[in-house]
């Protein structure tokens, strides 16, 4: 990896039927249907509509293996009518239906947490290396049959971890950590290798994007030391619907697309599985813009590791930085200033004008050459009037500043005027890199200024800005930088970006300030109307701000990947909810028509609601 420049790691190619990944491959779009797998017609029909809208891999369930050998059926079906996108069989628990998948599709994915394992079960037990290398042989006898299977057919594997699976074997040693995470993967493939078995990709998710992106790095880096190159999948698990979907994802997969990881693509939205694929598309066509960008010239500071990343040490000023939360400045030069108080800015810049009719309460960002000493408005230089700022007697200033303007000079202004806040923009192709070496470069000459992160966009809908600022931002933000954001785009309204610049914040983990829900997307093991119970959940809850509520189709993911969170809403059987909260279950197996009433109730019962 190159910090500062775009390039794309090179991995080994993995061929997955008539569709290679990996080497110089096109990054790879996929997702995974929501109708039952023994329901053929169903399931043929929305693999041809997700095919159509950009699938270059359709992934079904295969709880058993009944249908995994139904699989073979719809993959004969869609055959005759001309569809060859190569199917993928998702397992968990059963080894078997492995084995009956890979007789019937071109890759069949198995997660290492329950595959042989028992899943996480929050329990304590004890390995003692004995045990523990027991273990690691049963893995290993009943998983190179498999791999054998696959070899005669030419069948593909991904090995995917996931979060909120871990097996309790792995959580004894390594704990529910990255590290755990990683060798969950490694055992696999350590034994892949062992075999000569090299068609083999790998994913390594969370719903949670901090805890995605460190898991990722750790998983390349070990790779290399081992070495090993295998092409990786992208995704956020359990990301929700609607802009918090999308912009969590960006803000996951975004920073890793940017540091050049990722062969395969899939947003997981709470969503019809054809609405993923358009989002895919457009996140991965935004990274890819920055192929072959003027280079970028940055030195690591000291220390720095983008695996373990810190936060930066700043000063504060006037409670920006230090250890004060990121605040967010709304662009209002152009005159509007209404707003939603549902996301009100910390700050907001005006420009020129300074109404008088603006409460006092608001604090303003008003251009330098215009500003007049008011308790509530600060001056904003941009970088030729560095020198002039300390002619302005004001507690809090900030100016817009590039990398190429830290200068000696400059940085030796900013090291001594301790009222000074940098805003820092950036006008290239690959605005990550050059702001990623800005703040290198501020550490490397110790000058702790706080930074805001400043992006300007002209995109024509939201979606398009959403994924963009949250791939840029978010990426900044898990790695430590950044003491608030500030975004610009004339065609977007003013409390849209304000919204977005809270939900980036919020996936990033730096500044909650609504609910957070953790939902996955549906798929053929999911026992109740997913979106409309999210739907309905949101409209009762969104008001429980910093409350996190998990709400899982089936129990596979569900109460390991809701560990940290408050609430739990999972499907327990046809149309029956049981109910968490943290890692306990506490109502089991009530009627789905009860148990949004009845969630209410236990946050009642346990003096979160408000």
């Amino acid at each position: 990896m190159d910090y500062f420049n775009y390039k794309r790691r090179q991995s080994s190619v993995v061929q997955i039927g008539n569709t290679p990944m990996g080497g110089d491959n096109p990054i790879r779009i996929q997702s995974m249907a929501n109708v039952s797998t023994m329901d053929t017609e169903a399931a043929v029909q929305q693999a041809i509509r997700m095919i159509e809208a950009g699938a270059e891999y359709v992934r079904f369930t295969a709880q058993g293996e009944r249908e995994a050998h139904n699989l073979g059926v719809i993959r004969r079906q869609l055959n005759e009518q001309g569809y060859t996108t190569p199917l993928v069989a998702d397992i968990h628990f059963n080894p078997k239906a492995a084995d009956a998948a890979a007789v019937e599709v071109e890759k069949v994915r198995i997660n290492p947490g329950n595959y042989v394992d028992k899943v996480k079960t929050f329990s304590h037990q004890e390995y003692t290396d004995e045990e523990y290398a027991a273990e690691l042989q049963k893995i290993r006898d009943r998983f190179v049959p498999f791999l054998q299977i696959c070899k005669e057919h030419h069948t593909a594997i991904r090995i995917g971890v996931n979060h909120g699976s871990l097996s309790d074997r792995i959580m004894s040693r390594y704990g529910d950590t990255p590290h755990g995470m990683v060798e969950s993967c490694m055992e696999f493939l350590r034994i892949c290798r062992d075999e000569d078995f090299p068609n083999v990709v790998i994913s390594i998710k969370a719903s949670n994007p901090v805890v995605m992106v460190k898991t990722v790095r750790l998983l390349v880096k070990t790779m290399e030391a081992e070495g090993m190159n295998y092409p990786l999948h992208l995704g956020v698990t359990e990301a929700g619907d609607g802009e918090d979907g999308r912009i969590k994802s960006a803000v996951g997969i975004g920073a890793l697309l940017a540091d050049g990881i990722g062969d395969t693509v899939r947003v997981s939205l709470s969503e019809d599985p054809e609405a993923e694929m358009p989002v895919a598309q457009k996140l991965v066509n935004y990274i890819l813009e920055r192929e072959g960008h003027q280079p970028i010239t940055g030195e690591l500071a000291p220390g720095y590791d983008p695996i373990a990343c810190q936060k930066r040490k700043t000063r504060g000023v006037e409670k920006i930085g230090s250890d004060f939360l990121p605040i967010v400045i709304s662009d209002r030069s152009q005159g509007d200033f209404e707003f939603n108080y549902e996301a009100m800015p910390d700050f907001i810049y005006i420009g020129q004008e300074n109404p008088d009719n603006l409460p006092d309460t608001f604090r303003m960002l008003v251009d330098a050459q215009f500003w007049k000493p008011r308790a509530n408005a600060f001056p904003y230089f941009i970088a030729s009037e560095a020198e002039e700022m300390k002619n302005y007697d004001s507690p809090l200033k900030f100016i817009r500043l590039t990398y190429p303007d830290l200068t000696d000079e400059v940085l030796e202004i900013l090291k001594k005027d301790k009222t000074v806040v940098v805003v820092l923009s950036t006008h290239r192709r690959n605005g990550l890199g050059e702001q990623r070496a800005a703040m290198h470069r501020l550490m490397k000459t110790g000058v702790d200024v706080p930074v805001i992160l400043h992006r300007e966009y002209n995109e024509p809908d939201i979606e398009s800005l959403q994924l963009k600022a949250a791939a840029d931002l978010g990426a900044l933000l898990l790695d430590g930088f950044g003491n608030g954001v500030m975004l610009h785009d004339n065609a977007i309204p003013a409390q849209t970006l304000d919204q977005t610049m809270f939900g980036i914040l919020q996936a990033a983990k730096v500044r909650i300030s609504k609910t957070e829900y953790i939902s996955c997307p549906s798929c053929g093991r999911t026992l109740y109307d997913l979106q409309t119970t999210i739907a309905r959940i949101k409209e009762a809850t969104s008001h429980l701000k910093g409350l996190k509520i998990g709400i899982m189709g089936c129990i596979v993911n569900g109460p390991g990947e809701m560990a940290d969170a408050d609430y739990g809403y999972v499907g327990a059987g046809r149309n029956q909810i049981s109910l968490y909260k943290g890692k306990e279950c506490l109502v089991k197996n009530i009627p789905e028509e009860e148990a949004v009433e009845r969630l209410i109730q236990l946050i009642k019962d346990n003096g979160d609601w408000r």
